[in-house]
């Protein structure tokens, strides 16, 4: 394997919860008192970044923390809605058979994460660094590299959102996009990743 580490974002990169997070967006506007989203406006959303995105939404950045505190609990209560990408078990089956460490660093609880990929899934991963704060994740992503004990050149973060890239940057990472998750490919590419991954396929066929 080229890298000894590859740490995984689970929403949008493993786990298919875009469709479920525009089903509920509208009624946590409603509550919280931001903008709504209409659906000719969900392209554009893709598009920006998430520091735009509350801009856009005319999110107060007090009641930020009041609405993670809601959205992962009624994630929690909805996990039965939101799968897993196809091909995830065996993915990270083979990650783990050819030698890779496994880690998640996620802006989600860790009881989430760790239902959403089920037992199998969790039996792989080595280190979980959950609960991160929007703009949190290179902290995450520089214990998660110390606990595994490997020079950060040799480890992977892979995300789909540009948060994710800057994160990796900033804790001196590669990092790799996927395409098929909260942001649109376009705008992860101008962020320049190492990689951009088109299909699910590809982690295995380019990370061998």
């Amino acid at each position: 394997m080229r890298y000894q580490l590859i740490i995984f974002d689970i929403d949008g990169t493993l786990l298919d919860s875009f469709p479920w997070f525009l089903s509920v967006l509208n009624d946590v506007a409603d509550r919280y008192g931001f903008r709504r989203t209409a659906p000719d406006e969900v392209t554009s959303m893709r598009n920006a970044g998430t520091a735009e995105i509350l801009d856009r939404l005319a999110v107060p950045r007090w009641k930020l923390p009041m609405i993670i505190r809601h959205m992962r609990a009624l994630k929690a209560a909805q996990l039965d809605r939101i799968p897993l990408f196809p091909g995830v078990d065996e993915t990270l089956a083979a990650l783990q058979a050819r030698g890779a460490t496994l880690a998640i660093v996620s802006s989600d609880v860790e009881a989430n994460v760790r239902r959403s990929l089920g037992p199998a899934n969790v039996a792989r991963i080595s280190h979980f660094a959950c609960g991160a704060s929007l703009f949190g994740k290179a902290k995450k992503f520089r214990d998660v590299v110390r606990r595994a004990g490997v020079a950060p050149d040799a480890a992977l973060a892979i995300g789909d959102e540009g948060r994710d890239i800057e994160a990796a940057r900033a804790a001196g990472l590669a990092c790799a996009a996927v395409a098929w998750g909260y942001a649109d490919v376009k705008a992860l590419r101008a962020k320049t990743p190492d990689l951009v991954l088109e299909r699910f396929e590809e982690i295995l066929e380019r990370l061998g």
